[in-house]
């Protein structure tokens, strides 16, 4: 029966490794506060974080609060953000978080998991992301890359995000979840890719089940 996940030690090696290979990793997203990080959130669904920062520099130019946003209409703030797909049900969301955090929490971000969740246009990944970006909470979002790379390597084995994340938890120390994410992130973008992996070229494919997979 072949091997499924590499051990903890194994993965804080990879975890070193991906360290030493993406040293400036961090979010890709630009933001000032937990609000803006929230909304770039919502609309970087199915959309390059490139693009969306071209929109946010234009947006939080003129819209900066729950309040600005909301003086807005459905179909003005269809316009504003056209460029990112999705932009009629982005567009809902958004007016309706506002909403949502001006009644509810004094147009604050909400900073627990289970509120965020709450937030029409969030899911979890999306929740995860603000609280370990805008709050420094550790956290694991679990992305198409960090699914894909978590899985190929061995960090994880499942068919699902939700369990892919919890056994990144487990398997990850606390300390390192925050890190881990965007590490995974810059490694499925650079070398771990979809169609093609440059495994030969990957630094951590001495440990990489799939590699290894490949090899034999």
């Amino acid at each position: 029966m072949r091997k499924l996940q590499i051990t903890k030690e194994e993965a804080l090696k990879v975890i070193e490794i991906l360290k030493n290979t993406y040293p400036n990793a961090k979010s890709g997203l630009k933001f000032t506060n937990p609000f803006e990080l929230l909304i770039a959130t919502i609309l970087s669904a199915q959309c390059t974080d490139k693009r969306v920062n071209i929109i946010t520099d234009r947006l939080f130019k003129k819209y900066k609060t729950p309040e600005d946003f909301l003086k807005l209409t459905p179909e003005e703030l269809q316009e504003e953000i056209r460029e990112c797909g999705l932009y009629r049900n982005k567009s809902k969301s958004i007016l309706e978080t506002c909403k949502i955090l001006k009644e509810k929490y004094d147009s604050k971000v909400p900073e627990t998991l289970e509120e965020l969740m709450t937030l029409p246009g969030v899911g979890r990944k999306t929740a995860n992301v603000v609280l370990s970006n805008a709050f420094s909470k550790q956290a694991i979002a679990v992305d198409t890359h960090v699914f894909r790379v978590s899985n190929r390597i061995g960090l994880a084995d499942s068919k699902d995000v939700f369990t892919t994340e919890k056994q990144l938890m487990e398997l990850i120390p606390e300390n390192l979840w925050s890190l881990s994410h965007h590490l995974l992130i810059h490694h499925g973008r650079n070398l771990c890719t979809a169609r093609k992996p440059k495994c030969d070229e990957c630094p951590v494919n001495h440990l990489c089940l799939y590699f290894k997979g490949r090899k034999n």
